[in-house]
């Protein structure tokens, strides 16, 4: 596992922390999501996808769904990418983005963090 880049996105008051990591195994993918909800203990969401060859899975993570893993998803697919993990932490800000608004954050929030490394 190596953390690759992060960045963040404030949007309304929230705060949208990617983190974008290497990642070999879905182990690790489950040791790095348990690390980010520990580290993260009042964050309100913490929607991921990764994929590593033919293993592809997203979480909204409670967000309402289609509106967050499958934006991180995308950006993952469109780039091409592999063996990696995107995992967007949201502190809410207490101004509810809607749909749009959440596809679109979450979106950004995962080209950017993969755009910086």
């Amino acid at each position: 596992m190596k953390l690759l880049n992060t960045t963040i996105l404030e949007i309304k008051k929230s705060k949208f922390i990617g983190y974008y990591y290497e990642v070999d195994s879905v182990d690790e993918v489950i040791n790095i999501l348990e690390l980010l909800k520990k580290n993260n203990k009042k964050a309100r969401h913490i929607p991921y996808a990764y994929k590593i060859d033919n293993q592809i899975k997203k979480s909204d993570d409670k967000e309402p769904s289609g509106t967050s893993g499958m934006p991180i998803l995308n950006i993952i697919e469109k780039n091409n990418l592999n063996h990696v993990l995107i995992a967007v932490v949201r502190y809410f800000g207490g101004i509810k983005l809607g749909a749009g608004g959440l596809i679109r954050a979450y979106g950004n929030t995962a080209k950017e963090v993969i755009s910086l490394k």
